[in-house]
C-alpha cells in the first residue's frame, strides 16, 4: 500500500503540474526536474527512489491525494480538470502496455534523451523538447488525446506545450510504476480510507 500511496500521489502531482502550467505558464525548475527525472529511473532500488528517495519530493501529491479522496472534502467543489487527467493517464498506460512495438520505441527513445543530459541539463528546453515529442510520438496515438483546459494565450506558447507533454509523459511514467506495485482502479473505490490514512501517515514523516 505504501509504494502504492507513493505512485499513486506522483500521478497526481504530474497531473496538478499539468493544470498549474496551463494556467499560470511557469513551473518551478526543482519541481518540474522532479518529475522528468522519474521518466529515466528505468531501474530504480525502490519505489521511492525514482523520486530521489526524499518524500519531500511528492508532497504536493500527497497533499492533493488526501484532499482530492479523503473524506472532508464532501462539500468542496471538485477539480474536473484534475480528475479527468489522472482517469487519462491511467487509461493511457493501459493501452500503451498492450503495445510491445511502442513500448519499445518508448524506451529507445527515453535512453536517447538521456544521453542529451551529457550536455544539457533536464529543465532546459532541449530535453524537455524532446520528452514532449516522446510523448506526441508514442503516447498520443495510443488513444483520445488528453484535451488540457487553461488559458489560451498560455497554451499557445511552444515552451508551454511541451512542458505540458514533458508532464504528461511523467504521469505515465508514474501510472506505470503504479501498476508494477499492485495498483488498480478498484484499489482507489474500496480502499480510500487506506490509502489516505498511508498518505497522511507518509506526509506526518516529511
Amino acid at each position: 500500500m505504501k509504494d502504492q500511496v507513493i505512485t499513486f500521489a506522483a500521478i497526481c502531482q504530474a497531473a496538478h503540474f499539468v493544470q498549474h502550467v496551463s494556467r499560470c505558464g511557469q513551473i518551478d525548475d526543482e519541481n518540474i526536474s522532479i518529475l522528468l527525472n522519474s521518466i529515466i529511473q528505468t531501474s530504480p532500488q525502490s519505489t521511492l527512489g525514482v523520486y530521489g528517495s526524499e518524500l519531500i519530493n511528492i508532497k504536493v501529491g500527497l497533499e492533493l491525494l488526501i484532499e482530492n479522496l479523503g473524506d472532508n472534502n464532501k462539500n468542496k467543489i471538485k477539480n474536473p480538470d484534475f480528475t479527468r487527467y489522472i482517469i487519462s493517464l491511467i487509461n493511457l498506460e493501459r493501452k500503451l502496455m498492450k503495445q510491445p512495438k511502442q513500448l519499445a520505441q518508448l524506451a529507445n527513445r527515453i535512453t536517447a534523451t538521456e544521453r542529451q543530459l551529457e550536455h544539457y541539463p533536464i529543465t532546459s528546453e532541449t530535453i524537455v523538447s524532446s520528452f514532449a515529442s516522446i510523448y506526441s510520438d508514442i503516447i498520443s496515438p495510443l488513444g483520445a488525446r488528453i484535451q488540457v483546459s487553461g488559458e489560451p494565450t498560455i497554451l499557445k506558447q511552444t515552451i508551454n506545450q511541451h512542458k505540458i507533454r514533458a508532464l504528461l509523459l511523467a504521469g505515465i511514467r508514474a501510472a506505470v510504476l503504479w501498476r508494477q506495485v499492485g495498483g488498480k482502479r478498484r484499489t482507489i473505490l474500496f480502499n480510500r480510507t487506506k490509502i489516505v490514512n498511508t498518505a497522511k501517515q507518509l506526509l506526518s514523516t516529511i
